[in-house]
């Protein structure tokens, strides 16, 4: 797997890091296989400027070779250009897995409570060999971009934007469908697994579900029989 993180690519009036990211994945899956996306929250912090909500977005590409790296950089960094947000401050990284060692998901889990900087990412991307770089204003999304690898790494941080056919299935939506288009199981916060029936969410919203274990697992919420798609961080 390859994982592509961009992070800090809005502002308050633009469209999120999120759909960019999604975007990125639909030019790079002209040519690569595309497994996922997934949102990873990092630390809420006044020390930390961030947009809205302080998360960054990781590109899961489903391949074994290495040397495409820099050709899965150089076609988000032209799209990140493309659509440059004025008052961003964007960061783009990418690594095989091969290069995503401990220190690395150290550092993306400090980020989640810790106020980290540029020099701490910048130094890691150096003696980890990994293509990191800020693409305009300070540049301080390369700190949330270098994290963001080593979370979606771990397969057990954040939730998926973009996973199978799950965008496409909007509102109320029976088990059998959502597991259809690309969760693996379905379970209650309490430890029910759901095999059947119908999960209800907000109508023209997609269910989120979050990697856990390297499976795509959705929670949900059973309040008196009604059972309700829940979004986690």
């Amino acid at each position: 797997m390859i994982y592509l993180c961009v992070d800090d690519t809005d502002n308050l009036k633009s469209r999120g890091t999120g759909r960019l990211a999604r975007a990125i994945a639909a030019k790079l899956s002209k040519k690569y296989s595309v497994f996922g996306v997934t949102r990873h929250q990092l630390y809420v912090h006044l020390d930390i400027p961030f947009t809205s909500h302080n998360s960054c977005a990781v590109i899961h590409i489903d391949t074994d070779i290495k040397e495409c790296t820099d050709e899965i950089f150089e076609i988000a960094k032209k799209e990140i250009y493309d659509d440059f947000i004025e008052g961003s401050d964007p960061g783009l990284s990418v690594a095989h897995e091969s290069q995503i060692l401990p220190s690395l998901v150290a550092y993306g889990k400090d980020a989640k409570d810790t106020v980290l900087t540029q020099e701490n990412a910048r130094t890691l991307a150096k003696n980890l060999n990994i293509r990191l770089e800020g693409l305009g204003g300070t540049e301080d999304g390369v700190i949330g971009s270098m994290a963001g690898l080593g979370l979606a790494f771990t397969g057990n941080d954040g939730r998926y934007l973009q996973i199978g056919h799950i965008r496409e299935l909007l509102g109320p939506q029976p088990v059998e469908k959502l597991m259809a288009a690309g969760i693996d199981a379905i379970f209650t916060l309490d430890g029910q697994l759901v095999t059947a029936g119908m999960i209800f969410n907000d109508a023209n919203k997609s269910v989120k579900p979050c990697p856990l274990n390297g499976k795509s697992i959705l929670f949900v919420d059973n309040n008196d029989g009604i059972i309700s798609a829940v979004k986690r961080n």
